[in-house]
């Protein structure tokens, strides 16, 4: 928590407005989806790790008894300061299952048919004390013994009731920490992972719910496919935009697998799943905890096109890391590969919907899926052995580890396009070219004051991109994928605009 703080200077000079944080509650593993408590920060992110499990020890799942512990607080702190900033905090919520030390689940496991939390768990047997063996048996997530399923209701449509008063509960005590019925002092919103492995019943109140404490709350759903009807049913915000951003970006931008043509008719399809206020709330994300990093998705760009072809290839775990693939690469990105790197970041500042940047992605990280995408960030004042180990250990040259100062002031001057146009944030979109051959795409963002138009040349090799400029109105070129920041007149000639664009560049004009 204070590592966050101290570094909130640096995420705001960046660009950033909002912070997502995987699980920080009370867990054992460094994952943290096998949760202790959803009512504590993991007391070893606090300064005070022993008076705080000595103070949690005396809990029971009863709010009345729960206390706040030095962790929560220098949470709370931070909150505090990312407010102060004008930023915004979600915390990730994982409300389909816990860890075995959960208190619920551990009395379970002690008690047996005894404990009063036996319906809160989908038991498969109960052990009987008759035999030497433990046939103890329940259901877990992915088949996972280490992360116990909470039960639905007798219906199947909703959690039961005490899992679901426990996490109501929860819920509020992060929006609302000192229960004033002003949430200025408590968090923004949530991630929820694993949605669709919660009946949507329980969303749409849950929803309903957060909404009470803070009306302007932002929940946003984990579905890596189609969650149109998901979103609308549970009454999130948006989702975590795989389906319909990540997935098509990766298949034309970083793989090359897509046309231009192509691209411009699954980013279109998918976009129209969600109407325009949603649309505008989608987290336009490209790499996360659960991905490949994005330098490491350009170096083993398309490697198996015949795996899950509609995903391309993009969360396939075998082939997203060492763990399962012979011929995944970890190693550093060439220059060429950092290109197309500026061109996918440039394609998420202009686009509908909000960029988010997994850390470290602006500083130049590599690596696979996790453990590799969890690595300790790479800071400016730190310096870092070069990595020569690999996985497998085979033979190869040692890559140098630094912060990449260049590729950081490229992602600030692209952050501080989108938070300087607001016509990026809520402008209208329309497609105004496709050219398979050299693989060019064009949108225009527009509102009543200017209208923004971005070029993207996937291709090798330049093109000349012609624009008609009805009007005559002054058109200044404003940013480009390999420079950025330009800010250059462009003399408009008998109505048309004439900008060459060279191989794997994105250039953005602006109209006023």
């Amino acid at each position: 928590m204070q590592g966050i703080i101290d570094r909130l200077d640096y995420l705001q000079d960046l660009g950033v407005n909002a912070l997502y944080l995987n699980p920080i509650f009370f867990a054992r593993s460094a994952h943290k989806y096998d949760g202790i408590s959803f009512h504590h920060v993991d007391p070893y992110f606090g300064p005070d790790p022993s008076g705080d499990l000595a103070m949690i020890a005396k809990e029971s799942l009863d709010p009345a008894t729960w206390q706040v512990t030095e962790a929560d607080r220098l949470f709370f702190k931070l909150v505090e300061e990312i407010h102060r900033r004008h930023m915004r905090i979600i915390l990730d919520g994982v409300f389909n299952h816990t860890g075995r030390d959960f208190p619920a689940f551990r009395d379970l496991a002690e008690r047996q048919n005894a404990s009063p939390y036996k319906d809160w768990y989908v038991v498969r047997a109960f052990d009987d004390p008759a035999t030497p063996e433990n046939e103890f048996r329940y259901q877990g997530w992915w088949g996972s013994p280490a992360m116990p399923e909470f039960a639905d209701n007798e219906a199947g449509d909703d959690l039961q009731t005490g899992p679901k008063q426990y996490i109501y509960a929860a819920s509020r005590r992060w929006m609302d920490p000192n229960g004033d019925g002003d949430p200025a002092d408590g968090i923004d919103g949530w991630r929820l992972d694993v949605v669709p492995d919660v009946p949507v019943k329980f969303w749409k109140e849950w929803n309903a719910h957060i909404r009470e404490i803070n009306p302007d709350a932002y929940t946003v759903a984990e579905i890596w496919d189609d969650a149109s009807s998901v979103v609308e049913e549970g009454n999130f915000s948006a989702t975590m935009n795989y389906y319909g951003f990540a997935y098509p970006v990766k298949g034309f931008l970083i793989d090359g697998r897509l046309t231009a043509s192509e691209f411009s008719r699954e980013l279109d399809a998918r976009r129209e799943l969600y109407p325009l206020p949603r649309a505008y709330a989608m987290q336009n994300l490209i790499d996360s905890h659960d991905t490949a990093r994005l330098a490491s998705m350009i170096v083993n760009a398309g490697q198996r096109p015949n795996v899950r072809p509609e995903r391309y290839d993009y969360d396939v775990y075998e082939s997203a890391s060492t763990r399962g693939s012979d011929t995944f690469q970890v190693r550093k990105p060439t220059d060429a590969e950092r290109r197309l790197q500026r061109l996918v970041a440039l394609f998420q500042m202009v686009y509908v919907g909000p960029p988010v940047i997994y850390y470290g992605t602006e500083a130049g990280m590599w690596g696979g899926d996790d453990p590799c995408n969890r690595m300790p960030m790479v800071w400016p004042d730190k310096t870092y052995e070069p990595q020569a180990a690999r996985p497998r250990d085979e033979q190869s040259q040692a890559d140098s580890v630094e912060f990449d100062s260049s590729l950081h002031d490229y992602y600030r001057m692209a952050c501080h396009l989108r938070r300087e146009h607001p016509v990026l944030q809520h402008g209208a979109i329309e497609t105004l070219a496709t050219d398979d051959q050299p693989q060019v795409f064009a949108i225009r963002r527009w509102n009543d004051a200017q209208s923004v138009y971005a070029i993207f040349n996937r291709g090798a090799d330049p093109c000349a991109w012609i624009l008609h400029n009805a009007g005559n109105k002054p058109i200044t070129q404003i940013f480009t994928a390999s420079v950025g920041d330009v800010r250059v007149g462009i003399p408009a000639t008998e109505g048309t605009v004439t900008v060459m664009v060279p191989g794997h560049e994105g250039i953005v004009l602006l109209q006023e």
